[in-house]
């Protein structure tokens, strides 16, 4: 049987419209095998029969977990270490060196959509390197701050935890930087408390206010806008505007651009290391 054929029309579209609604997430035509690939295992752990009995369930909040569950399931995404270095590039020699001669006492860092720890740990390690290379650790960016922020709850906690097996290191990380910021530890690696004391974790959905999470100097917003309409994009990048300090750093995937959804921000050209956009005064 073709995995489409178990999942009807009218039941996807109820999908679409709940993931909508709740995330912003939107899903485009012909993606029922997302569906079908990423909830048949919960259907079977919370011994759902069907489609139809688990779109009642979400729709009617009984019970509440399922419906976070499904969202939890349908917002999980693949990560790694350093990915796309161009950010990670930029900031240890562009934008770091910026807000360190302006003399700030604290740099603060916005990881949205930080999935299970790879970017606010990749970021806190550039951040190490940057104060080491600079020769300034006792700086004002050594007590910079890092909130990583995810809708997922069990992202979260497996974030939080802070310790990876060494098939997902080698994504992206360099044998040097496993050695440097890495403890190994039963069968296990565990990032190094230098590295994690910088980061705090929070459930957050991007539809929700930004308010609570304070003002930033950096948001890191990558690979998140594509699933999106335009109207949540729009949105989305004129809020994070708002929680951004004067002047201001944004980054985004490198497929994402702000053209047609924001004015709030300048792009800046940064050779030989890429793009970022920076808020308008």
């Amino acid at each position: 049987m073709n995995m489409t054929d178990k999942i009807s029309r009218s039941e996807y579209e109820r999908f679409k419209h709940f993931l909508e609604q709740a995330c912003g997430i939107t899903l485009g035509e012909g993606k029922q095998y997302l569906i079908v690939s990423r909830l048949t295992r919960l259907l079977r752990e919370e011994k759902i029969a069907s489609f139809t009995e688990l779109l009642t369930a979400i729709e009617r909040h009984n019970p509440r977990h399922i419906r976070d569950a499904v969202v939890d399931a349908m917002t999980t995404n693949e990560t790694s270490w350093f990915r796309d270095s161009s950010p990670f590039e930029i900031l240890e020699n562009v934008v770091f060196p910026e807000i360190d001669k302006k003399g700030k006492h604290q740099c603060r860092i916005w990881s949205s959509a930080c999935s299970s720890g790879q970017e606010p740990y990749t970021i806190s390690i550039t951040l190490s390197e940057y104060l080491k290379s600079s020769q300034t650790p006792n700086g004002g960016l050594a007590n910079s701050q890092i909130v990583a922020t995810d809708i997922s709850a069990s992202m979260l906690a497996e974030a939080k935890q802070a310790e990876y097996e060494e098939a997902i290191l080698g994504r992206g990380l360099s044998q040097q930087r496993k050695q440097q910021f890495f403890q190994h530890t039963g069968g296990r690696w565990k990032v190094v408390e230098e590295i994690k004391r910088r980061v705090r974790f929070s459930e957050q959905n991007l539809l929700l206010p930004y308010a609570p999470l304070g003002k930033f100097d950096i948001i890191f917003c990558r690979n998140v806008l594509i699933y999106f309409a335009v109207d949540r994009k729009t949105d989305i990048l004129n809020r994070m505007a708002q929680a951004l300090n004067p002047g201001g750093y944004l980054f985004l995937g490198a497929s994402e651009t702000i053209t047609g959804y924001s004015d709030a921000f300048d792009m800046v050209r940064s050779p030989p290391y890429g793009v970022f956009y920076r808020l308008r005064s």
